[in-house]
């Protein structure tokens, strides 16, 4: 049930569907970072920095991203909700606030050598509501109450076919409430170091720490049946649903026999036998199951609470070629950052809401990082501007997550990216750019559990320097989302908004 939490929580406003690339001011007023040649290189181009000034770089940003997500969903099942106005489609809607996006960027520039040091969120923090739940909720309600109408009107048929007495309970429907809270966070601790093998040539290597920490809570409560005869809190209803039932077994047990006799005797059913002799066996398969029993432990709703913990580490590597003053390339890799979230729960039984169970105490959930290629250009025309271009491309499959959703997606997701900058002046510099997003999105991989959506985003920005060695930096950075709908198992449509604002500082000393 709350594992829609695990994205509509996080806040990542650019890169794959666990990677998070706007670590800078400088990427969101000009994405196109990876062959540019500055401080915010730490994360986008380490190898670069080998060619900055000599001397202790620091860099401090703060961002802010508000964002929601929204899932259309269609059910028919949700014409039996009280509050839906017998529609069968109805809107989910999520707003995810990140109040403080920091990161922190170091290097130390001596001769041929660069240290380096990056402190930041890459696989995405902040907080996500969803006031009203979402479908996979009320879904999970409307089937309880369709499964009483069901039995209405299995014991209507029953008392017309046989002449008994099978109470019929007059279900017409539900009403609930319910919302769900994230918070999540996975801060990265980056240390690497970048060395000049010759004039126009660097190199470097890293580690990365990544340490998740999550909080979900979710609840389904005052749960109702609504009859003919008024709204019943459903922990007090199911007594009269085990009455019905068991005033039915009799009565379609022997009804079956009969109709098993009639079959052994060579004597074809008639279509409307033989569809009620396969509802009494279905029946009785679901009591077998024991499923309408089982329904007593949510009486009282269903409530959950789960904290998750987990650390992950892996290395980077990177280059960094200058063709001459006008042309520089890069690249980066990232390889696979192996997560396992560990839950510490109120959840510790198997729920018929498969969701939930992702959830359960002491399950231990996988939640790769995967790796992640880089390549970028940068084209200086003239001094003052500089022209960028830039690729990733994010091996998903072949990443190990929950479930193992990776299996579902179509392919692995890639971006391109430009941009470019200008320096207006000696201590003032404008940029902006852009960003396309492609996910492998499949109906099988898309839930509102768990989403996102392709999309492009633009950013600008500007760099202005109060003194030589001091730099303040702001920039806008938005994202247009597509619409993603979803055929198969129900019809749902997907689709987000973000926007992001940041400012930071840069020195050199």
């Amino acid at each position: 049930m709350a594992g829609a939490l695990l994205a509509a929580a996080t806040t990542a406003t650019a890169g794959g569907i666990l990677t998070n690339t706007n670590q800078s001011i400088d990427f969101l007023r000009n994405p196109a970072r990876d062959a540019a040649i500055g401080l915010d290189g730490v994360y986008s181009n380490p190898a670069g920095l080998a060619f900055m000034p000599e001397g202790f770089h620091l860099g401090v940003n703060w961002q802010y991203a508000h964002q929601t997500r929204t899932i259309d969903s269609t059910d028919d099942l949700f014409a039996l909700g009280k509050k839906n106005n017998g529609q069968t489609t109805k809107t989910f809607e999520g707003v995810a606030d990140a109040p403080v996006i920091p990161s922190i960027q170091a290097a130390l520039v001596k001769g041929d050598w660069t240290v380096q040091f990056n402190f930041s969120i890459p696989s995405g923090g902040g907080r996500c509501n969803f006031d009203n739940g979402l479908g996979s909720f009320e879904r999970a309600v409307g089937q309880i109450a369709a499964t009483f109408m069901g039995l209405d009107s299995f014991a209507g048929t029953l008392n017309a076919v046989t002449g008994s007495d099978i109470t019929d309970n007059r279900v017409t429907g539900y009403n609930m409430e319910s919302y769900m809270k994230g918070r999540q966070y996975y801060y990265g601790f980056q240390l690497g170091t970048s060395y000049k093998v010759l004039d126009n040539l660097s190199v470097y290597g890293g580690l990365r720490l990544l340490y998740g920490d999550a909080t979900y809570k979710a609840r389904i409560n005052n749960i109702q049946v609504r009859t003919a005869d008024g709204d019943f809190d459903f922990g007090t209803f199911l007594p009269r649903v085990s009455q019905q039932v068991a005033q039915i077994t009799p009565v379609a047990t022997q009804l079956l026999g009969q109709l098993q006799q009639k079959e052994a005797a060579g004597i074809a059913l008639s279509p409307e036998e033989a569809g009620l002799k396969s509802a009494i066996e279905n029946l009785a398969a679901t009591q077998q199951a024991g499923s309408l029993n089982s329904l007593a432990k949510y009486a009282s709703g269903v409530n959950l609470l789960c904290n998750q913990t987990g650390v992950g580490i892996a290395p980077i590597v990177g280059i960094d070629y200058k063709l001459n003053d006008h042309f520089n390339f890069a690249a980066k890799y990232e390889f696979k950052t192996q997560v396992r979230m560990e839950n510490e729960s109120t959840v510790f039984e198997a729920h018929e809401i498969d969701a939930v169970n992702k959830y359960r105490d002491g399950e231990e959930v996988n939640e790769d990082s995967p790796a992640l290629v880089t390549v970028g250009a940068q084209w200086s025309p003239i001094s003052e501007v500089r022209i960028n271009a830039g690729g990733h491309y994010y091996f998903d499959k072949q990443a190990d997550w929950y479930n193992n959703a990776q299996e579902k997606l179509d392919h692995n997701s890639y971006e391109i990216l430009a941009g470019a900058e200008w320096d207006v002046t000696d201590r003032l510099t404008i940029s902006a750019g852009g960003q396309l997003t492609r996910y492998g999105l499949t109906d099988e991989y898309m839930n509102d559990m768990s989403f996102v959506v392709n999309s492009y985003s633009i950013g600008f920005g500007a760099n202005y320097k109060v003194r030589d060695n001091v730099t303040l930096k702001a920039a806008f950075f938005q994202t247009e989302y597509g619409d993603y709908k979803r055929q198969q198992p129900t019809v749902d449509t997907f689709t987000r908004t973000n926007r992001v604002l940041g400012i930071g500082c840069e020195v050199c000393l």
